[in-house]
């Protein structure tokens, strides 16, 4: 399970750092070998564990023969998903198509939730925060 919220900033080769709370709780055996950033549902970049992803993935309905919705929703998170690599020193580099359409850019604030990572800009943070207080 992951936890806390951080503050990391993109280098110039636009990758951050995996906070050391999710280094230190990953497990390849459950977790993969690398992210998944995606569409989340509450419109900011999310971070998926590869194999948790595919786990998900294999639960929504899928086929042939699909509903309207669930094949917008198919096209929506998967066309827009990107595998996002751990490298030698736990960065991930985030595709430069997923930061423009998030507007993400030097610091940024990593929400560990439970089985993913939500990646906003400070502002948005405290925007939400804001809401969340009022």
């Amino acid at each position: 399970m992951f936890l806390g919220e951080f503050q990391h900033s993109l280098d110039s080769k636009q990758r951050v750092a995996s906070p050391a709370e999710v280094r230190e709780r990953w497990n390849p055996e459950r977790h993969g070998e690398m992210f998944i950033a995606a569409p989340g549902q509450n419109g900011f970049l999310w971070l998926w564990p590869e194999k948790k992803f595919e786990e998900y993935a294999d639960r929504i309905e899928s086929g042939l023969v699909t509903t309207e919705e669930v094949t917008r929703f198919n096209r929506r998170l998967f066309s827009r998903a990107a595998r996002v690599p751990f490298d030698s020193a736990g960065r991930v580099r985030i595709p430069d198509r997923l930061l423009a359409e998030y507007g993400l850019s030097g610091t940024i604030v990593i929400s560990a939730v439970r089985d993913h990572l939500e990646l906003v800009t400070p502002e948005q943070r405290a925007k939400e925060l804001a809401e969340e207080a009022a």
